[in-house]
């Protein structure tokens, strides 16, 4: 892995507001702060680009006030843009409810980022190169029309070219003809314990994770996110461990699972290790959480200071960035 983060995925627009807490079903509640950002995968291209990764959205996006929004976002972070707007509808949009204890609750109305064309997908294949990583979530799988072309994408990318696959909230919803074939493609899975739950019915992360491996080609290797105790590790041919987090307060935790999927890959394109990498996307997703807002993943300098005299920051930086 040496190449570009492709995000074959969805960058919506994020109303974020934070709740003291959710209200009971026909209830109401007071925000106390609300903000209008770029999100979906925007996260973790944002986190991959920042660790010096060259990172690209290859996804649609509309004409109105949230593609615009999503659109000055990315070149703001210096990420490319492989496909061009569309001109018959806009962007989509999440609605994301953070509580008073920094935990995420999300509803998502979709917008022409859920209308993929054959010729969309003929479009990205054709620009990408040898050594790229195509990212992958199931947001875009769980879609109607875009799943079956996406399932189709994915399935055909040459070996040269890495794939990685986030479940995401709804994996359960997608359909097993689409998920089959993304899995039989699947060089790394990144899931979150709820969603490695929802995809094998254990509760225990280690436990799913051995379970996600065995859905997967041989030599795949699986990460599931703990949250504030790190993550399992299952890399290529080895047994899974655990990866311990950083202990932060939690202020926010959107984004936070982009932030690790994107440090995650970006370091692992670098030439670490999966264990170095793994520890590295802890590190960046547990700075994320501590701060306020969906795109809050560190750049090298910023992870290089947060992990001070941690042992991980020689590995990762050397004396370059400290």
């Amino acid at each position: 892995m040496s190449g570009r983060l492709v995000l074959a995925g969805n960058v919506i627009a994020d109303l974020v507001i934070e709740v003291p807490a959710l209200p009971e079903r026909g209830g109401d509640v007071i925000g106390t702060r609300t903000e209008l950002t770029a999100g979906g995968g925007f996260n973790t291209l944002v986190a991959a680009r920042r660790l010096g990764t060259e990172a690209v959205f290859a996804g649609l996006h509309g004409t109105g006030p949230y593609g615009d929004l999503v659109r000055e976002a990315l070149a703001a972070e210096h990420i490319g843009v492989l496909l061009p707007a569309r001109t018959d509808g806009d962007t989509g949009f999440t609605v994301a409810l953070v509580d008073g204890g920094g935990e995420r609750t999300f509803v998502t109305s979709f917008g022409v980022d859920a209308e993929l064309t054959q010729a969309d997908v003929d479009a990205v294949t054709a620009r990408l190169r040898p050594g790229d990583v195509v990212q992958l979530s199931g947001y875009g799988l769980v879609m109607p029309v875009n799943g079956p072309l996406l399932a189709r994408f994915a399935a055909g990318l040459p070996k040269d070219i890495t794939v990685c696959f986030d479940p995401a909230p709804l994996v359960a919803d997608i359909p097993g003809t689409v998920l089959a074939p993304v899995l039989a493609r699947t060089d790394w899975l990144s899931g979150n314990a709820r969603e490695a739950r929802l995809m094998t019915g254990h509760d225990d992360p280690r436990a799913a994770a051995v379970a996600l491996r065995e859905l997967l080609a041989p030599g795949a290797g699986v990460l599931v996110r703990a949250d504030k105790d790190g993550c399992w590790l299952a890399a290529p041919g080895q047994a899974p461990r655990h990866v311990p987090g950083f202990p932060v307060e939690a202020v926010d935790s959107n984004g936070a699972g982009d932030a690790h999927v994107g440090a995650f890959l970006a370091l692992l394109g670098q030439g670490h290790e999966p264990l170095t990498a793994a520890r590295g996307a802890n590190a960046a997703a547990a700075y994320a959480v501590g701060r306020r807002g969906p795109a809050t993943a560190p750049d090298r300098t910023q992870l290089a200071a947060f992990l001070g005299g941690d042992p991980l920051a020689e590995p990762l930086f050397g004396a370059t960035d400290r």
